[in-house]
């Protein structure tokens, strides 16, 4: 950068040589004092005596040494004027022309750092533009994280309405609770980076007005420079200003010139440069929350897959069991209908038998005998008394048995209504739900 140089020159030499104090020539005057001297009322005013000849004489000598003396004096003062004149004249336009190229080096100067100026202010607007536009897409993004945490809050709220005793901590929820800390980590981290970019916005912001607070007053001082290099000595829009010459205090030097422009450039460039880092980071960082909640979102649709199917397949066998119970229980019903059928079937034999052994038993005198016929008859009744007994117990079997096929039908159609609600849940309300998760382009905030 070029220095201002301060044109330091001699005393300039005085305008007029001082005239030099020529010796006074000294005359003696002769005094008119004799017989001839005139006198009287015509000289009154006057010299009393006329001049002597000498005295003439002396007087026009006198005059002509003046005369020669001042000619020769005001020829040296011309020719010291002129050679002053000429000699002041090159000095200054010398002094002028070297003013000018200082001048002239100080625009280019000037100029070269208003390009600078120039150049990091459009860098910052554009940087700072991309950077807005980084920052639309991150509160994109943290919108379109709304709609996921809504449908995994709807998913949970919803299995909580499952049955006992389908109400487990399974597979499913154990995704749906990590989709859901997922969610609430990237919307906080979403917004730490949003206020980050804020506050990286107002820095560039900040660090643009000041170069182009700089930029102005140096496009402010070019054009006053420009104006200065144009100036000659036959313009005519110059006038004097006396107190002109003088530094003002708070007057910078080509070192703190220089040096302040140098900061502001620096500081702008850095922030500049942390402006595109911040960039690319919101790059990673919207990439891999949104890979990473899509990629959450297909491991609880894969469970969600799953446990559909264990439900169907347990769904399913229930149903099949259900089927063979309804199937044994007509069974039953049949046989505890036989049963009782053989036990009625029973009770006219028993009759007959008692009926024959109670009449045997009114025999007279002697013919109350125990003979075969009698004990026949008391086994037979024994017999039939057992049977009744065997058909009865079996009958209180199959009874029960029959009110446990009821039970066991009961709990499978509640098991099946069960596993038919879990499934209406997890597939008509959770899965159809999560049919409306936002697509990788959402969450990178570009839609």
């Amino acid at each position: 950068m070029a220095q201002t140089d301060i044109l330091l020159t001699k005393e300039p030499a005085p305008q007029t040589v001082p005239a030099c104090q020529l010796p006074r020539k000294l005359y003696d005057v002769a005094r008119n004092t004799g017989a001839h001297t005139s006198s009287g009322l015509a000289t009154s005013g006057f010299r009393t005596a006329k001049y002597l000849l000498d005295e003439w004489f002396q007087n026009c000598y006198a005059r002509y040494h003046q005369a020669f003396a001042d000619r020769d004096q005001s020829e040296r003062q011309r020719h010291e004027s002129q050679q002053l004149a000429a000699e002041t004249e090159a000095l200054a336009q010398r002094t002028q022309q070297d003013s000018t190229r200082k001048v002239g080096g100080r625009l280019q100067d000037t100029h070269g750092w208003k390009s600078e100026l120039q150049r990091q202010v459009e860098e910052l607007v554009s940087e700072t533009e991309q950077l807005l536009a980084q920052k639309e897409r991150l509160e994109r993004a943290l919108d379109a994280t709304a709609g996921p945490f809504s449908i995994v809050t709807d998913n949970l709220q919803c299995r909580d309405r499952r049955q006992q005793p389908d109400l487990v901590r399974d597979c499913v929820e154990i995704e749906l609770l990590k989709e859901a800390e997922l969610i609430r980590n990237i919307q906080e981290l979403l917004k730490r980076t949003i206020m980050q970019a804020v506050s990286q916005i107002r820095l560039n912001r900040e660090h643009k007005e000041s170069c182009e607070m700089d930029w102005s007053d140096k496009v402010e001082a070019y054009n006053i420079d420009e104006a200065c290099c144009r100036y000659n000595s036959q313009s005519t829009d110059v006038q004097f200003y006396p107190h002109s010459a003088t530094f003002e205090e708070s007057a910078s030097t080509p070192e703190t010139w220089a040096k302040f422009t140098q900061e502001h450039l620096y500081r702008a460039e850095r922030e500049r440069l942390a402006s595109v880092n911040l960039r690319n980071l919101i790059d990673c960082i919207l990439q891999d929350t949104s890979e990473d909640l899509r990629l959450q979102c297909d491991a609880v649709n894969l469970a969600f897959g799953r446990r559909c199917e264990e439900l169907e397949d347990a769904r399913h066998k229930l149903e099949h069991h259900l089927r063979k119970t309804l199937r044994e229980i007509t069974d039953q019903e049949h046989n505890i209908a036989a049963l009782k059928q053989a036990i009625k079937d029973k009770e006219a034999p028993l009759k007959v038998a008692q009926t024959r052994l109670y009449q045997h038993s009114h025999r007279p005198n002697v013919e109350l005998c125990r003979d075969a016929a009698q004990f026949r008859l008391m086994s037979e009744v024994e017999e039939l008394n057992l049977s009744l007994a065997a058909l009865k117990e079996k009958l209180l079997e199959a009874e029960q048995s029959l009110r446990n096929l009821e039970d066991t039908r009961m709990s499978l159609e509640k098991d099946i209504a069960v596993k038919t609600n879990s499934l209406f849940i997890d597939r008509h309300k959770c899965m159809a739900h999560r049919a409306h998760y936002p697509t990788v382009l959402q969450l990178a905030g570009y839609q």
